[in-house]
């Protein structure tokens, strides 16, 4: 039986993984498991840049920033399925922490699996709170500043007095947008809400890291439609969305549905048996002369182009487009030609613009009067995303089954509207909402309704709105549920010997699962080593007394049982066998046990004997 690794308690290492790739691509350049650049600057050759002076972004603190990235989490994310909706049934998940620390632990589950990303980080306005992360443990920091430790961290804010206001800014948004580019499949598209303070930078931030090459556009989104009258200057009505692909060269973006009024403009007066049709010109500029001829109307006129202009078709196609009744001369034959496009023909969409007004994609101050409504009147959130700005974002960065990820999620406008646009197109995405669980103000109305950080505010939206849609029983609505999990550090005790009772160390190290953990924290912890999605199917069964969980159809088999006698061993192997043969899983099954279930090594290597006996190799300790 093989244990799992000594680094179990920690998320993917990327820096590991990296080496590895690049370990395929140019082994050459590895000498006893160490790179030699020599030989890769040799193997990249002109590809390599020697000139000192370089364009770029550089600011205090990105090398640091950049180390986050790469530095593996210490921590875990432990279900809460008593405060969860459809647990067993539903695909979405809210999670409650750091997202930083989020990012890292969902590496391994979903890299290349998420469609869409959006995100509203906090704007750069010198008021909101900032991520004060920290490289020596930012688990730990994270506890603090969210007071979930006696050693309670003050929020901080980004004051413009504080000297490095922007750096302070990038070096919080610099390894998280590493990490999310990692989760985007090949096809996937990030949107990013910005405003005037940190447009610029976050552009060369983005042609950093995805490449100039994928930026897609730098949408202007209208906030409000009436403006400021305080204002000193000129009034803010707007905001930005950037948009960048992961493969600008493989992604594609979905065109919008088509309108009433769109449709509307299309009619058929001459009972055409392909349906309704709208007229639409037939010259063009400049002049061709091969295109410049006269044509004759069925009344009798003759007609051609005004000066400086051609007809689109060559006298040979236009004569084909009149025999198929696809020029129209109007009613009575005379008028001037123009071309007949029929409905059935035209795009089932709508290309999107880069100009977003507040009748399309809503309002802050629509927004605002949303969440009032879901909330019994209260101000819970300041600034929520208007539902159907995020519905826009949504129909067009992606299609049924994809994840849709927000790791600012606020209020849970992306959850809301991903629920909302399911049911009005029938597809069937998946959110993944990961809020900061930060403390509510003491005094404001979000405190005065019993909630206490902002995450409760973000679960009880998406409980209520999915509440409201279950109770709509004219329209059917799939998933509509969501996994919780909380942040926290690992199951697994750290290796902290004391050098004094260095004895006593080492009896305290023998469980090493820490004992105010749950059997299911253990085994979403284990999903997240494996690289399995946290929403996959998960059975229980009872066998030889012992509770076995069956993941993923048979792809991985935990029994979590503190102690498995000698005379457990074999009811209890091939119980578990059996359950295997049911499911017939296309892949490999692992099988995990609790290491320190077993009396012995002699145990341990009995119930191994009697899986490999049947064919199942891969047998596992914890």
């Amino acid at each position: 039986m093989e244990k799992l690794d000594e680094n179990f308690g920690k998320s993917e290492d990327i820096i590991a993984n990296n080496i590895e790739q690049l370990k395929q691509l140019f082994p050459e350049a590895f000498t006893d498991g160490r790179i030699n650049f020599e030989v890769l600057k040799q193997l990249l050759g002109e590809y390599i840049d020697t000139n000192e002076e370089k364009y770029g972004l550089n600011w205090f603190g990105k090398k640091k920033a950049r180390q986050f990235a790469l530095t593996p989490s210490l921590g875990t994310l432990r279900p809460c399925p008593e405060k969860s909706v459809d647990w067993d049934t539903t695909k979405n998940m809210i999670i409650s922490g750091d997202n930083l620390e989020v990012l890292k632990l969902l590496q391994k589950s979903y890299t290349g699996k998420i469609k869409l990303i959006y995100i509203d980080p906090p704007y750069n306005t010198g008021k909101e709170f900032v991520y004060n992360d920290d490289y020596v443990d930012n688990l730990k920091n994270y506890l603090e500043i969210t007071n979930q430790t006696e050693d309670s961290a003050k929020l901080s804010s980004n004051s413009e007095t504080g000297g490095r206001y922007h750096t302070n800014w990038m070096n919080m948004l610099y390894p998280r947008l590493v990490l999310a580019r990692n989760l985007l499949g090949s096809d996937g598209f990030i949107f990013i809400s910005i405003d005037d303070n940190e447009l610029h930078n976050l552009r060369l931030l983005c042609n950093e890291l995805f490449g100039e090459e994928n930026f897609v556009a730098c949408i202007v989104w209208e906030t409000r439609f009436n403006p400021i009258s305080m204002s000193k200057t000129i009034s803010d009505v707007h905001e930005y969305i950037v948009v960048y692909a992961k493969n600008n060269a493989v992604a594609q973006i979905n065109y919008l549905p088509r309108t009433e009024k769109q449709d509307n403009r299309y009619s058929n007066p001459d009972n055409d048996v392909r349906g309704d049709w709208a007229s639409d010109n037939l010259t063009a500029g400049p002049a061709v002369a091969s295109r410049v001829y006269d044509v004759e109307t069925p009344s009798g006129r003759i007609v051609r182009p005004s000066e400086g202009l051609c007809w689109i078709f060559t006298k040979e196609r236009f004569d084909e487009m009149v025999a198929d009744n696809r020029i129209t001369f109007g009613l009575d034959g005379s008028n001037f030609p123009r071309l007949k496009r029929f409905l059935s023909e035209v795009k089932q969409g709508v290309v999107p613009t880069t100009i977003w007004t507040y009748k399309d994609a809503g309002s802050t101050q629509k927004s605002t009067r949303e969440l009032k409504e879901i909330f019994d009147g209260k101000k819970v959130f300041d600034y929520p995303k208007p539902v159907d700005l995020m519905k826009r974002i949504i129909t067009i960065g992606s299609k049924d089954e994809d994840i849709v990820l927000d790791f600012f999620a606020g209020s849970g406008s992306t959850g809301h509207a991903v629920l909302q646009q399911n049911a009005e197109d029938g597809f069937n995405r998946r959110f993944i909402l990961v809020q900061l669980p930060e403390p509510c103000q003491i005094g404001s109305e979000a405190y005065s309704l019993g909630y206490r950080t902002l995450t409760d505010v973000c679960v009880d939206r998406i409980s209520r709105v999915s509440n409201q849609m279950k109770t709509n029983t004219t329209s059917c609505y799939n998933d509509l549920g969501y996994r919780l999990f909380n942040l926290d550090y690992s199951n697994i005790k750290a290796w902290d010997p004391s050098a004094s009772d260095i004895e006593r160390s080492i009896e305290e190290i023998t469980e090493y699962i820490k004992s105010d953990r749950s059997e299911q924290d253990i085994l979403f912890e284990l999903l997240l080593k494996f690289g399995l999605d946290l929403a996959v199917q998960i059975e229980s069964r009872d066998i030889a007394n012992k509770q076995v969980y069956n993941v993923g159809y048979g792809v991985l088999l935990v029994c979590l049982a503190a102690n498995i006698n000698n005379t457990e061993i074999e009811p209890l192997a091939h119980g578990m066998i059996e359950w295997i043969k049911e499911q017939n899983p296309e892949a490999e099954t692992t099988v995990v046990f609790r290491d320190s279930a077993f009396a012995d090594d002699i145990a341990k290597t009995n119930i191994t004997a009697i899986f490999n006996q049947y064919g199942f190799l891969n047998i596992r300790s914890l």
